[in-house]
């Protein structure tokens, strides 16, 4: 029994002696290759977009850029992969900066930055090996005013749609208006600030969110995000007795119905009703339709009603009338 717990163990280790060394034999040629396959992978050309970040120096203290130069740009380098490498693991790339008095025209309020020039000044920091072969934008250009501006109401771009039985009572925002700067001929033509496209559906609660204003080319916004507040109510009907009020009588005639007073319907939210009153309504007969068009009956029309009623109708459109002489 001894012996054979003694052959067990001599033949197993020598059995992984020798799996030990085929093993590591293996991942030295694993290691090698993969090596090998890296140096040639790495000098062949590629080409990556590398982000460049770019800045604007010397800006006038009396100056308010409108629209910026984008603070990046992709460029698109063509070289060895492993000076590419360098390029996007590395801290070789630093911002590029524009002179803003090289390039700003002061009469077009207006600068362009050409393509060429801004190629140069990456050049410099790149391999000589480097081929630049795109960018995006495509196209850098600024727009800059000496301090022009307006205030302009925020208004809701969109579609707001509330849920059955609802509707929209009241928008509001924080702040409700902005500081616009631009050239005169713009801020002439502006008259309000929009929101970002909303697209609400089966709105039933207050929504409270904030938005992004929507940018416009040569147009600095302050500030460019504002808060919005939603308020849906529920939609009812009721209705209210209102006096008919007759108009353009002649002297000396009074106009009475029969009816006097007729019964108005509308909708409106459940929280404005309690502010709505009889007095908000108006309902007519014109002297001046009876005379031209006689008739049994006279026609009533309601001529105004409360802001807060969405829809208004009268329950009769056409009573008995008597023109009495005084």
């Amino acid at each position: 029994m001894f012996d054979s717990q003694r052959t067990y163990e001599a033949i197993r280790r020598f059995l992984l002696t020798i799996v030990n060394k085929d093993f590591l034999i293996f991942l030295a040629f694993l290691a090698l290759s993969s090596m090998f396959w890296v140096i040639l992978t790495l000098n062949e050309t590629y080409e990556r977009d590398i982000d460049v970040p770019l800045q604007m120096t010397n800006v006038p203290k009396n100056v308010v850029l409108t629209t910026p130069l984008d603070d990046t740009v992709r460029v698109t380098i063509s070289d060895k992969g492993y000076m590419l490498l360098s390029y996007m693991y590395g801290d070789l790339i630093r911002p590029v900066t524009v002179n803003f008095a090289s390039y700003a025209n002061k009469q077009s309020g207006r600068g362009v930055v050409p393509t060429t020039d801004f190629y140069k000044l990456l050049y410099t920091q790149l391999y000589s090996t480097s081929k630049i072969t795109s960018m995006k934008p495509e196209r850098l250009e600024f727009y800059f005013n000496y301090g022009q501006s307006k205030r302009v109401p925020v208004k809701l771009a969109g579609r707001v749609d509330p849920g059955k039985s609802f509707y929209l009572a009241r928008t509001q925002f924080w702040p409700d208006s902005v500081t616009i700067y631009a050239d005169k001929d713009m801020i002439d033509s502006i008259e309000a600030a929009y929101t970002e496209e909303l697209e609400i559906v089966n709105l039933q609660d207050t929504v409270i969110r904030d938005v992004s204003l929507q940018k416009l080319r040569a147009v600095k916004t302050v500030p460019e995000k504002v808060r919005i507040g939603l308020y849906p109510d529920v939609l009812i009907e009721e209705s209210m007795e209102v006096p008919i009020v007759a108009v353009n009588m002649p002297e000396g005639r009074v106009l009475r119905t029969f009816p006097s007073r007729v019964r108005v319907h509308f909708t409106c939210g459940s929280r404005v009703f309690r502010q709505i009153r009889p007095s908000q309504f108006r309902v007519e007969v014109d002297y001046k339709d009876l005379a031209a068009n006689p008739s049994e009956k006279c026609e009533l029309r309601l001529r105004t009603y409360p802001h807060a009623v969405l829809k208004a109708w009268l329950a009769l459109t056409h009573v008995d009338y008597l023109i009495e002489q005084q």
